[in-house]
């Protein structure tokens, strides 16, 4: 129907689709499954470790470029996860490496991204209290959160996936973030 100038009316596509009212929810390239399945889970704790590492990025609000750029970059390759993860095995095949699949290059960049920042501070060999800063205590909370994620896709993961490995260097990137930001840690034993 045309609006007042005669032009198509447009209309925001609607967020909601009804489809998965029935207890399911679709994959990537199609099929679908219950969504109290593996997939969704793992879709979820995914979903919910990227919100997390926004909080993070919020908290430090643009104090650390590092950082910013870090976490901007984790979260994209958080979607490529999600989209391996939400794929069927028998459509594993049109997933493409680094756009809807995990690649090894991912995995290795996450560790020179551990080992540029590692070099930022004296190795830890105490475990420490999180939380002496508000980022630093957001960066712990999404590490945890990753933790669940990585528990999660190791249960639903195909075979020669890297999807668990990324998560895996992922958790050990935001712990790195997390004692780098602190700047001095609170060890367990100064209690």
């Amino acid at each position: 129907m045309p609006d007042r100038d005669g032009q198509p009316e447009s209309r925001p596509t609607a967020v909601y689709t009804r489809t998965g009212d029935d207890g399911t929810t679709g994959l990537l390239y199609g099929g679908r499954v219950s969504k109290d399945s593996g997939v969704p889970e793992a879709c979820g704790d995914v979903d919910e470790a990227q919100a997390a590492i926004g909080v993070a990025r919020a908290t430090a609000a643009g104090a650390d470029p590092l950082l910013e750029a870090i976490l901007v970059d984790v979260a994209r390759d958080l979607w490529v996860l999600m989209a391996e993860l939400a794929t069927d095995a028998a459509n594993r095949r049109k997933l493409e490496i680094g756009t809807t699949r995990v690649s090894d290059e991912m995995v290795v960049a996450l560790e020179r991204r551990i080992d540029q920042v590692s070099s930022t501070f004296a190795p830890l060999t105490e475990f420490v209290v999180p939380g002496s800063d508000p980022v630093s205590a957001h960066l712990d909370l999404a590490r945890t959160v990753v933790r669940r994620a990585e528990r999660r896709a190791v249960a639903i993961a195909a075979p020669g996936s890297a999807a668990a490995a990324y998560l895996n260097r992922l958790s050990d990137l935001l712990w790195t973030l997390a004692r780098r930001q602190e700047n001095s840690t609170l060890k367990v034993r100064d209690l």
